[in-house]
């Protein structure tokens, strides 16, 4: 959802790397060239970047009381 703020194994801050990461990924680079470019060696803080999904723009769009008035509206007919 919300990418870490540090790495689960070694404890590296890598969350202010998640915004330049994804610009280097739009401009075409690699996953490997882009986290060498950031400085991630370590390959359990590359595993943060690569492995992290993005959902918290799907989430944002969720609003649970639209859930409730559609069981109500299908109730009624």
């Amino acid at each position: 959802m919300i990418i870490p703020i540090r790495c689960f194994s070694c404890g590296k801050v890598v969350a202010d790397l998640w915004e330049r990461y994804l610009a280097l990924l739009d401009e075409g680079k690699e996953d490997g060239e882009a986290m060498d470019i950031l400085g991630l060696k370590r390959y359990c803080c590359r595993r943060m970047l690569m492995t992290h999904v993005d959902l918290i723009e799907k989430l944002l769009r969720y609003d649970p009381a639209e859930r409730v008035r559609a069981n109500i509206g299908g109730m009624q007919r």
